[in-house]
């Protein structure tokens, strides 16, 4: 329907001398957010000034020019003041919505809004030799979708992990390892990996003298000083990435490239040098640093005293290489709101080394999240490690599912469990707005009812086993009744995805789809309630519109990385 507003756009103001492309148009095109001031409205401010028109000149010219031609799909169209304000036909719109989605399935609400982009996004960035923990949950649900989203739209997109496989936290875990458990054999496990980093930082807040060891460990590592150590680091490096591979599959996520502090550190160096002979960087009581007091932005430090490198090194070198390789049109890092500071002082330093892509990046920083009984309980000290809460989570899940289907099979039982527990997991890290801090709780996260991630993938299961009491029905063609509220309802919410999917991606933010989804579940559940399905007069009409829900649905959680169940 939008672009039948458009078409008629178009004609019109061709004839004004105004040849506008259609997605020129679609940009100006607005979704009130009030239903009484129309579907789609037009704000002529714009066009006005080109027509050399007052904008309300220009909206009444349009309404004229419009006439009545197009009742078949509007009941109405409006002037208010400078907009010309649409108002669908509902018969119209609910016929025109099913066949689109319907014949376009998953691919409804796709568009080329950042066709021909190549963005990267990078997200998750956990360290070896330390826990995948809550935060690192929320940063890869969050880039993940974006990664979809972007996707989505148009862009090619290339998922970005990039990994701290060297460095302090690296040199104590080795530390800890060959002083203290020297004869323990390695495991392929996250949480036994997190383990000897922890037991390190807890001897060293005991003893603080024994930082000059790891200090040493760490001016070794990397180098032909020591191969033994480098032999051990290159083995639990292994093990440590083979055990987060298991996490990202559960939690629907790939990625096309890693990188490596290991592999960025060396040219960190050289860009150091340039820096110090340019006088960007200046050494200061030994260690190299640059000053950005003047922009509000403090100090940033390059190298320590001892001559180690910081993250501020090592992130130059890697922002150099991803344009270097991949020639980005945009470069996107999804961090949690710790480093706001840190994205500021890089991307200013990359703007006085001129660097030529620094303008084409973006920080999507995210918040904290917390528990609303102070900590839960861990294995490995202050953070909460992943597969703590995951097995927490899959106890509550596994039990509601039991409740629901006693004789369901052990292998289908766990199916299920692993899908709703990460929905329930993914979902309230998706819902707020990155930026902001959350509360996770359990006990309303596995809540099969609500605004949760279980409550929505029962909405698709539910829609599922009404299709299948109507045996899968083909219908070729229906005839739209007299709606009921609930059915112009949620033919309207559908209507809105594409505009979702569009503001998502232009914002930068997946919590417009997470609400979206958890609106839409909640009209169809009162939608079907309230409507009939099989054996009523109107069920071709509602098996389409269930069938379109559905798709739409499916459509809508995908872009979160969350997974549909036909039974739950």
């Amino acid at each position: 329907m939008r672009e039948v507003v458009i078409e008629i756009l178009r004609k019109i103001l061709k004839e004004e001398k105004l040849d506008l492309k259609p997605e020129e148009i679609d940009k100006f095109i607005e979704v009130p957010s009030d239903t009484d001031m129309g579907d789609f409205a037009f704000p002529c401010f714009r066009i006005a000034a080109k027509l050399k028109q007052e904008p309300f000149e220009a909206a009444l010219m349009i309404r004229e020019k419009i006439g009545n031609f197009s009742k078949e799909y509007f009941e109405d169209i409006q002037t208010s003041g400078p907009y010309v304000n649409f108002f669908v036909n509902r018969k119209g719109l609910a016929q025109y919505l099913i066949q689109e989605v319907l014949k376009k399935k998953e691919k409804f609400g796709k568009n080329n809004i950042a066709k021909n982009q190549k963005i990267m996004i990078e997200f998750s960035q956990p360290n070896t030799h330390k826990s995948f923990h809550v935060g690192h949950i929320r940063g890869t649900s969050v880039g993940e979708s974006l990664a979809r989203i972007a996707g989505f739209c148009g862009a090619k997109v290339v998922r970005a992990n990039y990994q701290g496989d060297t460095g302090m936290h690296v040199a104590k875990w080795l530390w800890c390892y060959k002083k203290y458990h020297p004869k323990v054999k390695i495991k392929k496990d996250e949480a036994w990996v997190a383990s000897i980093y922890v037991d390190a930082v807890k001897r060293l807040a005991k003893d603080k003298t024994l930082q000059k060891e790891v200090d040493k460990i760490n001016q070794k590592l990397g180098t032909k000083e020591d191969e033994e150590l480098n032999k051990i680091w290159k083995k639990t490096r292994k093990v440590s990435l083979e055990a987060l591979e298991k996490v990202y599959k559960e939690l629907n996520t790939h990625f096309d490239i890693y990188f490596f502090e290991s592999d960025v550190e060396k040219r960190g160096f050289e860009i150091i040098d340039k820096l110090l002979k340019n006088k960007i960087a200046r050494v200061s009581q030994g260690a190299v640093i640059i000053n950005l007091k003047k922009y509000k932005l403090g100090v940033w430090v390059l190298l320590r005293k001892d001559k180690t490198m910081l993250y501020s090194g090592k992130d130059l070198s890697l922002a150099e290489k991803k344009f270097k390789k991949y020639k980005l049109d945009r470069s996107i890092y999804v961090v949690a709101n710790e480093q706001d500071l840190h994205f500021k002082q890089l991307f200013k330093v990359l703007g006085l080394m001129k660097f030529e892509g620094a303008e084409k990046l973006q920080h999507v920083s995210y918040g904290m999240v917390r528990f609303p009984h102070g900590k839960m309980s861990s294995r490995t000290g202050d953070n909460i490690l992943y597969s703590d809460l995951l097995e927490k989570i899959k106890d509550r899940t596994r039990e509601r599912i039991k409740e629901r289907e006693e004789k369901i099979s052990k292998k289908e039982l766990e199916k299920r469990t692993l899908a709703i527990s990460i929905a329930a997991m993914k979902y309230p890290m998706l819902k707020q707005n990155s930026n902001k801090n959350i509360i996770f709780d359990i006990k309303e996260a596995t809540n099969f009812e609500g605004d949760t991630g279980p409550y929505i993938q029962y909405s698709y299961a539910r829609a599922c086993s009404i299709l299948r009491k109507a045996k899968n029905k083909e219908i070729k063609s229906f005839e739209v009744p007299e709606m009921n509220p609930k059915e112009i309802e949620l033919v309207k919410k559908l209507f809105k995805f594409p505009e979702i999917v569009s503001n998502s991606y232009n914002n930068l933010n997946p919590a417009l789809i997470t609400n979206y989804s958890y609106s839409l579940a909640k009209i169809f559940n009162e939608f079907y309630h309230e409507s009939p399905v099989i054996g009523s007069e109107e069920e071709d009409f509602r098996i389409s519109l269930v069938k379109s829900f559905k798709q739409v649905l499916k459509n809508s959680l995908d872009l979160l990385g969350i997974e549909t169940l036909e039974k739950m």
